[in-house]
């Protein structure tokens, strides 16, 4: 069966329009807000494009939502099914640890990138602080210009207004804990 990309987002993505809509915010508006193109933001809403979760909480901060409002649809649909989202989302996948925090500053998800990969498309960037920690795998994070190389049981901890990348380096899947403050 052929895999259909915009399948498992539109949802998400028809989400982020009706509640742009009904706040009467614009896509440029937006645009400056979240740092992100008006094409970039389109192809989100019309399911085109997967988000990672640094531009989820980006777009919820902008909206004035809570970004769990996003996230918890997310997990709900990936529960028993992981690892076929993971091949539906260009090689990468999260949910979150901490359901029922929609309120609060700090939140956790598990992430698997497959090997040799990196999340298609743009670099995460969300005001707060990140923290990383490799379960399994070898992974680069890429926080503005400065390469990290994390081995398992290594991890980082960064400022998240920097713009940052993920990126499997190693021959294995990488599994990975972040945790996210967002002010």
């Amino acid at each position: 069966m052929p895999r259909k990309k915009a399948d498992t987002l539109v949802p998400v993505g028809k989400k982020i329009k009706n509640i742009r809509i009904e706040k009467d915010i614009s896509l440029e508006w937006m645009a400056n807000e979240t740092g992100y193109s008006i094409d970039y933001l389109k192809n989100i809403e019309s399911g085109k494009e997967i988000p990672p979760v640094g531009t989820l909480l980006q777009i919820a901060r902008a909206l004035k939502i809570d970004s769990g409002f996003f996230l918890k649809e997310q997990e709900d649909k990936l529960n028993d099914r992981i690892q076929a989202y993971a091949k539906r989302t260009d090689n990468y996948a999260y949910t979150t640890l901490t359901p029922g925090a929609e309120n609060k500053h700090l939140k956790a998800f598990r992430v698997t990138i497959d090997p040799k990969q990196d999340h298609k498309g743009v670099g995460y960037q969300h005001e707060g602080e990140e923290f990383v920690y490799v379960i399994a795998g070898r992974i680069e994070v890429i926080v503005g210009e400065h390469v990290n190389t994390l081995d398992e049981g290594q991890s980082l901890h960064f400022n998240s207004a920097i713009r940052h990348k993920l990126r499997n380096i190693g021959e294995e899947e990488a599994k990975l804990l972040v945790v996210i403050y967002g002010p």
